[in-house]
């Protein structure tokens, strides 16, 4: 015996009603007895309510709905049956239909939709399918026969969501099907009281049909056909990378599908869990897909979770106080006040301290389910041993289902440190003593971000995202970065699985957000077609808003208007990776400011490229820091623009002969004054010393400014022309250093808690004397390095290492994400 449940979507139009009667004739072959359970055509029961309230209030767009209805049914009804009774067939359909018209009249003549009327009236949705579909299966070979459950399925007096008198509807389906040699299709989702009134078995009833058949029946397999591949290990729509789960035990079901899972309506898996029924999900668009199968011991894997779900909207109740404590019945009050106007806990958390009992319900019952407990309480709440309940709506649940957690240490762990990496508040946890499930309640605001979050530990350990938001990807660095990214996907991939999607571009014209990930084979035409002109306050609150897990937002701008939003995205849990110093270079409260939003927001904020572009300076001072050394002093050529200048300023060749060189070749800036003049050396040293823990603000360090006084506030072109009246006086220092065996080198020097930026000659012994090219260097001098320092050099400028920079400081986040 087989007992086959087909949804909505499976039956949808003649196609797919087709390639159901397929499917069942394959099963036939397989089984001695088919029964099939059908649900209403895709969307048909919602359209009956939603006619059936416009009828309520008298608004006779219901006709025009009503004639839709009309018009789906008879299409389909014409196309898949082909009997010769057909048109005695259409007929009985067509009654059916002048029912449902009949009952919404009543309704619009007595402006109002009881219970009783939205029973009768929702179940010709069933009523009508099932007698189409029953009717098509004949056309196509297969005896079949139409059953009507209202004669069959017996329930309590409640017209809506009726409970099941079993010993009835077992008796009733026994006889059915016994000597029954055709092929039921049976209505899903209603039934009859002892007064023979339609009764509904609650929304997704119709997998609670199959289910009564099926246990009743002693069913060897109770399959329910939807429209996806099983059981997912979360919302496809949310989780693009959700699989298919194989097994469940019937416990993990029955709390997935409590906490949101859509595929199988909760009720469903109790009377197969009493009669020890495998229940399969199966994918009627695939039906060679193994699916999801529900037994009672699943088998146990490596991974500890079996699938993740969320319940969207919740509303999060406390009712709290000193009058709780010790109190014997305070929770039996509780539960038999929101029992009395019908309110169902859908969570529940008690704090070891019987100070306070947490409950989530559905946001429509906060105000029902206020008032009872403020009844139930008043007395305590009059004389302020209970605090007024309090209500926080915009919550939703989410659940990590797995029967194995018990046997796996650290799970919990590594949920709240996924949550806590993002950003994500939790504001009420239960979990059972079973270890069944770990139970959250967070802001809905971040459902989206939690989900995919959770996902990516617990089922994607082998690969993980970072998505990322770039500043200035027209520029220089930005666009090397982006081309690094794309080269360096694959590699990323299989070595460290990580995979690293561009969410999101603005320059200083256009702006584009891409939530499926920018292709990086062709950004730069899709971010000049762009539609959306650039807008810096606008692209950091879609980066918010979007709240995307693992989020980075990467500033390769040279902007200050940037930096304004830092605190902003790191408030929110953003990361942040910028090699624009302009940030760690305005005041010190800001300074220390950003760092402590990083901190309480547990989002990293690293800017390496700060100070030496790809040269690993600042991670390097603060591992000596960490690991307990000394700094003593530092000197560091920080300049790639100066260094080239004065490590080629030797023999006869002239200070205004290697600047304009220099200038010719790109390495000083349009005016060279920005560079002789010392300032960015300056910022740079005062990054450094800052991360010294030296309270230091820009004007505090001393700088020689390269530039002479007589050039200073000249136009660059005028600069340029009279540069060589500089040449005297450094041709006199060259001369100096080079009789002594000393070469000029500009650096800046931090020691005692004070920054000089100047221009020396050093001696063969110091590490300077023998930079070439356009050179950093950076020697620490320390309690462990005294005799020897450690010394940094390499390339300090250039798009190709700044970027790879970045790039690195972007995989050092994906990796702190991850692990």
């Amino acid at each position: 015996m087989l007992v086959m449940k087909f949804g909505g979507s499976s039956v949808a139009n003649p196609e797919r009603i087709k390639n159901v009667i397929e499917i069942v004739r394959g099963r036939k072959e397989q089984y001695d007895k088919v029964v099939v359970v059908c649900s209403a055509f895709r969307g048909v029961t919602d359209l009956l309510i939603n006619i059936g309230r416009l009828a309520e209030t008298k608004n006779l767009k219901y006709k025009e709905q009503l004639e839709d209805l009309k018009k789906r049914h008879l299409d389909i009804a014409n196309e898949v049956i082909i009997t010769d009774d057909k048109q005695v067939l259409l007929a009985e359909i067509e009654e059916g239909l002048h029912d449902i018209e009949r009952i919404l009249e009543g309704i619009c003549l007595l402006g109002e939709c009881s219970d009783k009327s939205l029973a009768r009236l929702s179940s010709y949705g069933e009523r009508l399918s099932c007698f189409i579909i029953s009717a098509a299966l004949k056309s196509s070979g297969i005896p079949s026969m139409y059953v009507n459950a209202i004669q069959i399925v017996k329930t309590e007096q409640n017209y809506l969501g009726a409970k099941v008198n079993y010993t009835a509807t077992n008796k009733r389906i026994v006889e059915l099907v016994d000597h029954l040699n055709a092929v039921p299709v049976v209505t899903g989702f209603i039934g009859s009281n002892s007064k023979g009134e339609i009764t509904t078995l609650g929304r997704g009833g119709s997998d609670f049909t199959a289910s009564i058949f099926g246990a009743a029946l002693k069913a060897k397999m109770i399959e329910i056909w939807t429209d996806v591949d099983g059981a997912l290990t979360a919302n496809p729509n949310i989780v693009e990378r959700a699989v298919t789960i194989p097994e469940l035990s019937y416990k993990e079901a029955m709390e997935l599908s409590h906490f949101g899972a859509k595929v199988i309506y909760p009720p469903t898996i109790l009377p197969a869990l009493v009669k020890k029924i495998p229940l399969a999900i199966k994918n009627s668009f695939r039906p060679e897909h193994p699916g999801t199968l529900i037994i009672e011991k699943a088998k146990v894997g490596d991974n500890p979770i079996k699938g993740i779900s969320s319940i969207s909207e919740i509303a999060l109740m406390r009712l709290e106080g000193s009058g709780m404590f010790g109190v014997v019945g305070t929770a039996a009050r509780l539960f038999g006040a929101l029992s009395r106007v019908s309110v169902n806990i859908i969570f529940l958390t008690q704090g070891s301290s019987e100070h306070s009992i947490c409950f989530g319900v559905a946001p429509d019952d906060v105000g029902v389910a206020a008032t009872a407990v403020e009844q139930e309480f008043r007395y305590e709440i009059q004389n302020k041993f209970i605090h007024p309940i309090v209500a926080e709506r915009d919550k939703s649940v989410i659940a990590v289902v797995g029967e194995n957690m018990m046997n796996v240490p650290g799970v919990a762990g590594r949920l709240f440190k996924a949550l806590g990496k993002n950003g994500i508040n939790v504001k009420a946890i239960a979990q059972g003593s079973s270890e069944l499930n770990i139970t959250t309640v967070i802001d809905r605001k971040d459902e989206a971000k939690a989900l995919n979050a959770l996902h990516e530990i617990f089922f994607n350990e082998d690969l993980h995202s970072v998505n990322l938001f770039l500043v200035g990807p027209t520029g220089l660095i930005g666009s090397t970065l982006l081309q690094q990214i794309y080269s360096q996907k694959d590699l990323l991939q299989k070595q460290m699985g990580m995979e690293i999607n561009v969410m999101g571009l603005i320059n200083s014209k256009n702006a584009l957000i891409d939530t499926n990930g920018i292709d990086l084979t062709n950004w730069k035409k899709k971010l000049s077609a762009s539609k959306d002109k650039a807008s810096l306050s606008k692209f950091v609150e879609d980066v918010i808003q979007l709240n995307f897990a693992n989020s980075v937002f990467v500033d390769c701008s040279a902007s200050k208007e940037v930096t304004t939003f830092y605190e902003k995205l790191l408030n929110k849990s953003i990361s942040i990776v910028t090699p624009n110093k302009i940030a760690n270079t305005l005041s010190l409260k800001k300074y220390n400011g950003l760092r402590e939003i990083a901190r309480k927001r547990n989002s990293k904020f690293l800017y390496e490229t700060n100070v030496g572009a790809g040269l690993p300076v600042i991670n390097t001072l603060n591992n000596l820091l960490k690991s307990g050394d000394h700094i003593i002093k530092i000197e560091a050529v920080l300049s790639g623009t100066l260094s080239y200048i004065f490590n080629n300023f030797k023999g006869n060749s002239l200070f205004s002969e290697v600047v304009l060189k220099a200038k010719q070749e790109g390495y000083t800036e349009p005016d060279p004054r920005d560079d002789l003049s010392g300032l960015d050396v300056a910022r740079k040293a005062l990054i450094l010393s800052r991360e010294l823990g030296v309270d230091m603000e820009l004007e505090d360090i001393s700088v020689e400014n390269l530039v002479p006084e007589s050039l200073r506030n000249v136009s660059v072109l005028e600069f340029l022309e009279r540069i060589s009246e500089a040449d005297k006086n450094y041709e006199s220092l060259k001369r100096t250093a080079e009789s002594e065996g000393k070469a000029l080198r500009y650096m800046a020097v931090i020691e005692d808690g004070h920054v000089k930026i100047v221009l020396k000659s050093v001696d063969s012994s110091h590490p300077f004397y023998n930079l070439s090219g356009s050179d950093n260097m950076i020697v620490f001098t320390s309690e462990r390095y005294k005799k020897n320092p450690l010394v940094v050099k390499g390339p300090g400028a250039g798009a190709e290492v700044t970027a790879a920079g970045v790039f690195a400081e972007i995989i050092t986040i994906g990796n702190f994400m991850a692990n």
